[in-house]
């Protein structure tokens, strides 16, 4: 399975993520992706929606600018400036984990 994904539409903003994680329970499989330009931008979604539907595209594909990185994140990083990050945790299986 690829590590990188482009998402066809934007998601907060932003359009390319990576695979961090795999969890299964009760036979159900998700992803935990996140941004690569902004580890605050995250998301678990289920199998079906990664792979099986048209909302994703295998790999990074060149976007313009404007499309990659929306005015829509530019405004969402405005009013959110203030707050924390939210951390994201690797599991030890994960092709990101470097500890």
């Amino acid at each position: 399975m690829e590590n990188f994904w482009t998402s066809n539409k934007p998601i907060s903003g932003l359009r390319h993520f990576v695979l961090l994680n795999k969890k299964k329970e009760n036979n159900q499989i998700t992803f935990l992706m996140v941004s690569v330009l902004d580890a605050a931008i995250y998301l678990e979604i289920s199998y079906e929606e990664l792979v099986n539907s048209n909302n994703w595209e295998e790999g990074w594909i060149d976007l313009p600018k404007g499309e990659s990185i929306t005015e829509t994140y530019v405004r969402h990083k405005s009013l959110h400036k203030d707050e924390q990050n939210n951390e994201v945790f690797v599991s030890h299986d994960s092709l990101f984990n470097i500890s």
